[in-house]
């Protein structure tokens, strides 16, 4: 039979199975020369080993001619335009220069059409090279624990998004199976079936990715170069949150679990999402921040969404914002503390604070009539003055004195008679009430510093008691899962020692049935054996009417006999042992009658068990047969009822483990609204603390300017205001 292709857009392709049959023989299926007589990877069965998908088995060989690894990718079902769209893809790939890109992620490949010989058919492959790597969430199982390498990785990942966006490539399904950690961790793509390259613009996709990776508002109709944004968004959070967080990975990812952090339920249901709710209630800025990304993001088309590397440095300029805001700093020269001046205070201009009025007198200005006066009338009096103490007048040194108390007084009234004292009083007792009723600004800084430390102390603590309980939770949940593993096992190893015990206890119960058959036979013939129709010698009608009236009539009557000693002839009797145990002694028959009688009975007893049977009858067999087949058929039962009931037991765990999350995360919650409402408080106050801080400030450079025009209108500043006008 000629081997031809199968052509056709409904072919039918073979099972995984059909191909693992094939490439038992590689010599024959191949025509490609690396692939002739190539060495499949086999399984303990010695067939080769598959690794299945939606629509293809991938194979591992090794070429008989160049040594090389590949993996052979055999599809099980028809994809539109495959051959085109992988040579598109592939045409795109080849033309890229390794030395632009980020790291080695990009795989050769090579679609071979007609490669493979199923049955009368060819079927086409992919051949890839072989990547020596693990897949991401392998990767993150050994090495979640260290934080510096999975943000190193968290930054490689990036890069490799950032390379797809300035190529206009997108792999289309963006997940831990096709994410590949080389041993340098560095990252390698694998399985290009849904990429789109620009050269298959206008075309539909192909598939829709994984679940747990994938936006809720994807469609089938997305096929272009945004399509990974979504899954990029999500893979990068996961390992964000990991480096910043390692125990997240226990809490939020299950053993063997399709994703990384998150689910498919947690971005179609954002507000009851246990995973979620922890990732934006992280102390961490970085995480929560992405995390309340992500949140808006699965709401949105895939057109719309930022590309991961256009959209991080505003990420990290916010992760730098309030890195530099809560780290703490010593007080500024100026009183306040620079942690109030940085990322706390708004920009806004605090009030301008009410100054000396410019119209308040620096000075003495126009002399009034007053002054005049002043002026002229007190140096007559201090002439008077001194003409009277000169001119030895008869007055006492009081009463010369008083013209000059009198020009002193005359100034003293005359300069408190001027408007520009009364002014410049009035401001500053109006600024220095206006200062008093401000709070001291560094002890209110201090204040509000010590109120903000406990918070944060307390936030700290609370942040820990949450991860403590989430952490005890898992504990316990794990705890559950391996009491219902152990439960499991020891009862599936008792259910099977019961199993494996039945074929010992049919041999048993087939010769316990057999032993019961023999002794109801010999017990039948020997009852049918009368003494007084074949009496042993020496036993004749009168004995044997004796032997009768104690109750020994035939064979299976009695078992032998007892010597006893004749103390009162001083000779050996005999007693006979009936088949109860009771003995009897029987006038007449003494030691050598019961021998005879025992000899007699053995005699019958070794003829009956001559003819005994020697095998059970088939319905016989059959009943104790079908007996042990119902008991195993019990057993085997109870033995496939174990696994859903360690089932039931895992859902109740996992159940119990969700509601203690939800309710944790929904006091988490509250406890971060009202958190963040009071550092809302917090940062008013800053704002009005630097506002009064200002204020202060300003109101006591106004009091001082006040008080030092003030000194400018003193006595003496008067006095030469008076004579001099300055």
């Amino acid at each position: 039979m000629n081997v031809g292709p199968v052509t056709g857009p409904q072919r039918q392709f073979p099972s995984g199975a059909k191909y693992a049959e094939a490439l038992q023989h590689t010599q024959l299926c191949f025509q490609h020369p690396e692939l002739v007589g190539a060495r499949p990877e086999l399984t303990k069965l010695g067939l080769p080993r598959a690794i299945s998908g939606a629509f293809a088995s991938v194979f591992s060989l090794t070429s008989a001619v160049s040594g090389r690894r590949y993996a052979i990718k055999c599809f099980t079902r028809n994809v539109p335009d495959q051959e085109r769209r992988y040579q598109a893809i592939s045409a795109r790939l080849a033309r890229l220069n390794p030395g632009e890109l980020s790291q080695p992620w990009n795989l050769g490949f090579e679609y071979l059409t007609d490669a493979i010989s199923v049955g009368p058919h060819r079927y086409p492959v992919l051949k890839m090279e072989w990547a020596e790597a693990v897949t991401l969430s392998s990767w993150l199982d050994h090495n979640h624990a260290r934080p510096s390498a999975v943000d190193r990785l968290a930054e490689r990942f990036e890069a490799l998004t950032r390379d797809l966006d300035a190529l206009d490539i997108a792999h289309g399904d963006l997940q831990h199976g096709n994410l590949l950690v080389a041993s340098d961790d560095t990252l390698r793509l694998v399985d290009y079936d849904g990429m789109f390259v620009p050269e298959l613009a206008g075309m539909s996709g192909t598939e829709r990715g994984h679940r747990n990776y994938q936006s809720p508002m994807r469609g089938n109709d997305d096929f272009g170069a945004e399509l990974d944004r979504f899954s990029a968004w999500v893979i990068f959070l996961s390992l964000k949150a990991i480096a910043s967080d390692p125990g997240l990975w226990s809490r939020l990812h299950e053993p063997s679990g399709e994703f990384l952090l998150l689910t498919e339920e947690d971005f179609k249901s954002p507000g009851s999402s246990m995973r979620l709710q922890t990732l934006l209630a992280h102390p961490d800025r970085t995480v929560s921040g992405l995390a309340d990304q992500l949140r808006s993001l699965a709401a949105q088309p895939l057109d719309v969404l930022p590309p991961l590397a256009l959209a991080l440095p505003k990420q990290r300029a916010t992760a730098t914002t309030s890195a530099t805001a809560n780290a703490p700093v010593p007080p500024a020269a100026g009183g306040l503390p620079s942690w109030m001046m940085t990322g706390h205070v708004s920009p806004e201009a605090a009030p301008p604070p009410p100054q000396p009025s410019d119209a308040a007198p620096d000075g003495f200005r126009t002399r009034t009539l007053l002054d005049v006066a002043a002026a002229g009338l007190c140096p007559l009096m201090v002439i008077a003055t001194v003409i009277i103490c000169v001119a030895g007048f008869p007055v006492s040194p009081i009463e010369a004195g008083v013209p000059g108390f009198v020009a002193v007084a005359l100034i003293v009234f005359a300069r408190s008679r001027r408007a520009e004292r009364a002014e410049l009083r009035a401001t500053l007792s109006k600024l220095t009430g206006e200062l008093g009723r401000l709070d001291d600004p560094v002890k209110a800084a201090e204040k509000l510093h010590k109120e903000r430390a406990r918070f944060d102390a307390g936030e700290a603590k609370r942040t820990a008691a949450l991860t403590k309980a989430q952490a005890k939770l898992t504990a316990h949940y794990q705890a559950d899962l391996k009491e219902a593993e152990k439960r499991k096992a020891r009862k599936e190893r008792d259910l099977d020692r019961q199993i494996d015990g039945l074929a010992e206890e049919l041999r048993k119960s087939l010769a316990q049935a057999l032993t019961n058959k023999q002794s109801t036979y010999v017990r039948d013939q020997l009852g049918r054996q009368l003494i007084s129709q074949s009496p042993p010698p020496g036993i004749g009608p009168k004995l044997a009417s004796r032997l009768a009236a104690a109750g020994i009539r035939t064979a299976a009557d009695f078992k032998g006999y007892r010597p006893v000693q004749n103390t009162h002839y001083n000779s050996t009797g005999a007693v006979l042992v009936l088949s109860s145990g009771r003995v009897v002694d029987v006038n007449g028959i003494g030691e050598a009658k019961a021998i005879a009688l025992d000899v007699w009975r053995k005699r019958v007893v070794a003829s009956v068990e001559a003819r005994q049977p020697t095998s059970l009858g088939m319905s016989e067999r059959q009943s104790i047969e079908e007996d042990i087949a119902r008991r195993r058929a019990q057993l085997v039962a109870w033995r496939k009822g174990v696994e859903p009931e360690t089932e039931a037991l895992r859902v109740k765990a996992r159940k119990q483990k969700e509601v203690g999350l939800e309710r944790l995360n929904r006091e988490n919650s509250l406890a971060g609204d009202r958190a963040r409402q009071q550092r809302q408080e917090f940062a008013q106050r800053a704002t009005t603390l630097q506002q009064n801080s200002v204020l202060h400030e300003a109101l006591s450079d106004a009091v001082e300017t006040a008080r030092l025009r003030l000194r400018r209108l003193s006595l003496g500043c008067y006095v030469r205001f008076l004579y001099i006008a300055r």
